[in-house]
C-alpha cells in the first residue's frame, strides 16, 4: 500500500509538472473561481484521475451554467420545513427527496416505511465496475423564527461580511446544503453527456435530527444490505471547509443517546400528582427536586465528569497514532478562533489547546440540553409542580454501546434510590470507526491535496451521526464525510451555507460541486 501511495504521488506530481501554462491561457475559467483558485485550477487539468481536461472542462462549464438552479433547487428544499421532533412536513419533505433524486438521474427510487418517519432507497446504475454508497437525510433541526435575522424557512440569499453570497435557512448546512451540491453534481455530470464514474446507491432518513431510531430497519432489508455490499464505502456530503479554507478530516464519530428523565408525583408516590398552590412545599415533597436531585447523581459536582456506574468502563483509550493526530492538529488548528467561535474564554478545567483536543475526541459525557418544568412564564405564578422532565444526550466513545450504556444509567439511578423516574430514550447509536487507510479516505485525502490543502486529521467527529449502521454489523463498510464548501449554524440561528465565495480559499455551490465531481472520479480509478 505505501509503495502503491508513492507511485501514484510521484504520478501526480510528473502530471501536475507537465501542465503547460498554455493550456491555462486556453481555458475558459469560470467566473465563480477566484484568481487563485483559477491558477491551481488549471495546473489540475490533467491530474484528476480517468477524467480528461476536456471532459472536466465540460463539466465544469456545465455546473456554472446551472448556477441559478442549484441554488433554487437549495432554496426550495429549505423553504418546505421537515422537522421530525415536530412531526412537520415530514411525508412532504420524503416525497421532495425522492422526486430530487429521480431528477438527478436516479433510476430507481423507493419510498421505505419505518415504524416512525420513512426512509428512502435509491439506486443510480451507470454500468461502472465501481459502486459508491451514499447517506442522506431530509429532516433537519427546529428554529425559532425569533432569534433568526431571517425567516429560518424563506431561504433568503444574503451577503455574509467576509464571506460572500449565502443561503441562510434552516437545514442550510446541516445537510441540505451539501446534499443539495453533490445532486448538482450529478446534473452537471449528465448535463455534459458524461457517463457517471461509478454507480450510486443511496439511503436516506427523516429521523437524524431525533437520534436515527428507526434508521436500520431501512439499511437492514436485504435488497439494501445487498447493494451496499458492493460499495466501497459510505460518503455523506460534507461542507467540510472552516473559514480559513481549512479542511477537518475525522476517522468516525462519537455514538449517541437521546433521552428524557421524567420526575413525577404519580410515579414518585410522593409529592402532587398535579402542580398545586407553592405554600404546600412545607408538607409536601418536589417531583422537581427529586429530579434535580437524580441529575446531581450523573456527574461529578462540578459537572464535568460522568458518574454513572460502570458508564466508562469500556472506553477504549487514545492510541500513540491518535495521540499523534491529535498534537499535530493542536499545532495547525486556531485555539482563539475555536474559542471565538464558541463565545468562550476558557477549556474546562483550564486545559491546554492540545488537551482540550483530546477531551472532545475520546471524552464520554452527560449533557443537559434542558429542564422544563412548571411555569417558566413572566411574573411569578407560586405552584408546585406534579411533574419536571430533563433533556439529556450522552456522547459516546468506542468500546461503549448505546444499549449497554442505557442500562447502565437506569440501573444508577435505581441503585441511588431514584427508580421512580422514567427513562424514555427517544433515539441514539454506536460510535463508528473508520481505518485511515480505507479507500474513501485516501480518494478524500487526493482531492484535497490536490487542492493544495493538507487536511487535519482526527480520530473521530466529537458529533454523531449514524454511520454505526454502515461501519458495524453485518457490513463492517467504511464511511466518512466528503466535500469543499463552507457553512455555519447548524442547529443554531442564522444557519448558512456559502453559495458564492469572496474569499479564495473557500469553495462556493459551484467550486464545492466540482469538488464531488473530482472525488466520484478518484473513487472510480483508485478505490
Amino acid at each position: 500500500m505505501a509503495d502503491e501511495k508513492k507511485s501514484d504521488g510521484k504520478a501526480r506530481r510528473e502530471c501536475l509538472q507537465g501542465a503547460s501554462a498554455t493550456a491555462l491561457t486556453a481555458m475558459t475559467v469560470p467566473k465563480w473561481l477566484s484568481a487563485t483558485a483559477a491558477v491551481n485550477l488549471g495546473m489540475m487539468r490533467n491530474a484528476i484521475p480517468v477524467l480528461g481536461a476536456d471532459e472536466g472542462d465540460a463539466i465544469r462549464a456545465e455546473i456554472e451554467k446551472r448556477h441559478d438552479q442549484s441554488v433554487q433547487r437549495l432554496r426550495t428544499w429549505i423553504k418546505l420545513p421537515s422537522i421530525a421532533a415536530e412531526n412537520r412536513g415530514m411525508q412532504e419533505g420524503c416525497e421532495l427527496l425522492m422526486q430530487m433524486l429521480r431528477e438527478a438521474g436516479f433510476g430507481g427510487v423507493w419510498k421505505m416505511p419505518t415504524d416512525g418517519q420513512p426512509g428512502v432507497f435509491a439506486t443510480l446504475d451507470a454500468g461502472a465496475p465501481k459502486t459508491l454508497g451514499l447517506y442522506f437525510m431530509y429532516d433537519v433541526k427546529q428554529a425559532d423564527a425569533a432569534e433568526w435575522s431571517s425567516p429560518p424557512f424563506e431561504a433568503a440569499v444574503v451577503e455574509r461580511p467576509g464571506l460572500g453570497k449565502v443561503v441562510m435557512g434552516r437545514g442550510a448546512v446541516n445537510q441540505k446544503g451539501p446534499e443539495a451540491t453533490f445532486l448538482a453534481t450529478l446534473h452537471a455530470i449528465r448535463g455534459a453527456g458524461k457517463k457517471l464514474p461509478v454507480n450510486l446507491v443511496l439511503v436516506a432518513e427523516g429521523e437524524e435530527e431525533i437520534g436515527s431510531p428507526h434508521f436500520p430497519q431501512v439499511v437492514r432489508r436485504p435488497q439494501v444490505l445487498e447493494a451496499l455490499r458492493k460499495c466501497v464505502g459510505v460518503t455523506m456530503p460534507f461542507a467540510a471547509q472552516d473559514m480559513d479554507g481549512s479542511v477537518t478530516t475525522f476517522l468516525g464519530a462519537k455514538g449517541v443517546i437521546e433521552l428524557e428523565l421524567v420526575s413525577s408525583g404519580e410515579k414518585w408516590g410522593r409529592g402532587p400528582r398535579r402542580d398545586v398552590h407553592s405554600s404546600n412545599k412545607a408538607r409536601l415533597d418536589s417531583p422537581a427536586w427529586h429530579l434535580v436531585e437524580a441529575l446531581a447523581t450523573l456527574v461529578t459536582p462540578d459537572g464535568n465528569e460522568p458518574a454513572i456506574e460502570g458508564y466508562t468502563a469500556k472506553v477504549r483509550v487514545l492510541s500513540t497514532a491518535e495521540k499523534k493526530m491529535i498534537a499535530i492538529a493542536a499545532k495547525r488548528l486556531d485555539e482563539n478562533t475555536a474559542k471565538k467561535g464558541m463565545g468562550v474564554q476558557r477549556w474546562v478545567h483550564d486545559v491546554s489547546w492540545e488537551q482540550a483536543l483530546e477531551l472532545l475526541v475520546s471524552k464520554p459525557t452527560v449533557n443537559i440540553e434542558g429542564l422544563v418544568g412548571g411555569y417558566t412564564g413572566p411574573g411569578g405564578k407560586t405552584i408546585l409542580p406534579g411533574r419536571a422532565i430533563a433533556k439529556l444526550d450522552l456522547r459516546l466513545v468506542p468500546d461503549m454501546t448505546a444499549k449497554e450504556s442505557l442500562e447502565l444509567l437506569k440501573a444508577h439511578l435505581a441503585k441511588k434510590g431514584f427508580g421512580d423516574i422514567e427513562v424514555n430514550m427517544t433515539g441514539g447509536y454506536d460510535p463508528t470507526s473508520t481505518s485511515a487507510e480505507a479507500k474513501i479516505m485516501l480518494a478524500e485525502e487526493a482531492v484535497y491535496k490536490r487542492h493544495g490543502i493538507e487536511p487535519v486529521m482526527m480520530p473521530r467527529l466529537a458529533g454523531s451521526w449514524p454511520g454505526y449502521v454502515f461501519t458495524g454489523e453485518p457490513l463492517k463498510m467504511a464511511a466518512s464525510h466528503f466535500g469543499l464548501g463552507h457553512g455555519n449554524g447548524a442547529h443554531a440561528p442564522d444557519e448558512y451555507y456559502v453559495i458564492e465565495s469572496k474569499n479564495p480559499k473557500v469553495q462556493g455551490i459551484d467550486g464545492a460541486a466540482y469538488s464531488h465531481v473530482e472525488y466520484l472520479y478518484e473513487i472510480a480509478a483508485n478505490a
